[in-house]
């Protein structure tokens, strides 16, 4: 009997040693010559510490800072593991909130983030992508006109001129991949780390 399964537990023992670890380690080797910042998960550094991710957006709360497009993600409840409480840019449960437009709780959150927004900013549209999660819940950037929209509320909170606020946002806005793919977009982590260098000037 051992003469006719030995084959395939050899079989199996040879594709787990090549799929399973030949094939990753290789992957990895050539993916850390070749891309060494990506392979390494694209971190973003400050004065020598890890602050984070150019992938995965962070939230910003205070007025100072550009804020990045809102987060459904969400963890388990520390005092009742059945249920979960918000956890914004949670890289551990990405996912979008679920809700359709005939969500009335969908509809309520949208209403009062605009009209957040609005008393901000009254002389402007609020753009889309300020009030709307992403798929992932961890989108790391913003529009262009999302962060010319919070230009002022930084300005005011720097005591910086609007101007210089708005051509740091210039400075940080990214074009599409190949001039084809893609939307222009402003990394929200990278904007503020400049922000706060400009700000040290």
């Amino acid at each position: 009997m051992f003469r006719e399964i030995r084959p395939a537990i050899v079989l199996l023992l040879v594709l787990t040693a090549i799929t399973g670890l030949a094939y990753p380690l290789a992957m990895t080797a050539i993916a850390e010559a070749l891309f060494p910042v990506q392979a390494q998960g694209s971190l973003i550094g400050k004065d020598g510490k890890v602050v984070g991710s150019a992938l995965i957006g962070q939230e910003f709360k205070d007025d100072k800072y550009f804020h990045g497009r809102p987060s459904a993600t969400s963890a388990p409840d520390p005092s009742e593991s059945t249920k979960t409480v918000p956890a914004p840019y949670n890289a551990a449960n990405s996912g979008g909130s679920n809700l359709g437009p005939t969500s009335k709780a969908l509809a309520d959150r949208l209403k009062e983030d605009v009209d957040k927004l609005k008393a901000e900013n009254p002389n402007a549209d609020v753009p889309v992508d300020l009030v709307t999660t992403s798929a992932s819940g961890l989108d790391p950037n913003i529009s262009p006109e999302a962060a010319q929209f919070q230009v002022p509320r930084v300005a005011k909170a720097r005591n910086l001129p609007e101007e210089a606020v708005k051509q740091l946002v210039a400075a940080n806005t990214e074009g599409r991949l190949l001039g084809l793919l893609g939307e222009p977009r402003v990394n929200v982590l990278a904007l503020n780390l400049a922000l706060d260098r400009a700000a040290a000037k």
